[in-house]
């Protein structure tokens, strides 16, 4: 047996393993990695899970028992605080810093920073873009693919866009 051999053989079987404790496909990096562990790496609450190809940057703090999905973005370069069971959707984008007043100074005015805010028993859709500054109360629910840029309060529904 080659190398190559072996190498497919491992897969295969940390596919089949994956297969039947979740019941789904995910890329060789998930298959290679736990999911509890990274998310206890970077300090997250126990019981909460962080797919391997999430991007992590800054100052993120995330509670128990949180969901975090595939291709998710945490930027925590403003602060980021996300609370107990919530549910980050696959390709969610929580931004807590922006470079559009950077860019179009030519760098003569600052990077823009601050922190956002995501309480506990949130559920946010995928693909949704959480806006830096923002606060989402507790149990409140963003639908798929929306743009929020404004604070949610506690159980609101947040679904499309809207401007600040």
């Amino acid at each position: 047996m080659t190398n190559e051999d072996e190498i497919k053989n491992v897969l295969k079987r940390l596919r089949q393993k994956m297969k039947d404790r979740f019941d789904r496909h995910v890329s060789l990096q998930d298959l290679l990695s736990d999911r509890w562990e990274t998310a206890k790496f970077y300090g997250f609450g126990e019981g909460t899970s962080c797919y391997n190809n999430v991007l992590i940057l800054g100052d993120v703090k995330v509670g128990k028992n949180t969901w975090i999905g595939p291709n998710v973005v945490l930027d925590g370069s403003g602060g980021l605080e996300i609370g107990d069971y919530v549910s980050i959707s696959a390709g969610v984008q929580i931004y807590s810093h922006h470079t559009v007043d950077w860019s179009a100074s030519l760098g003569s005015k600052p990077v823009k920073r601050e922190t956002t805010r995501i309480g506990s028993g949130v559920y946010l859709g995928p693909n949704s873009i959480i806006q830096l500054g923002v606060s989402i109360g507790d149990k409140a629910v963003v639908g798929a693919m929306s743009f929020v840029n404004k604070d949610i309060p506690v159980g609101g529904k947040w679904y499309g866009h809207s401007s600040r």
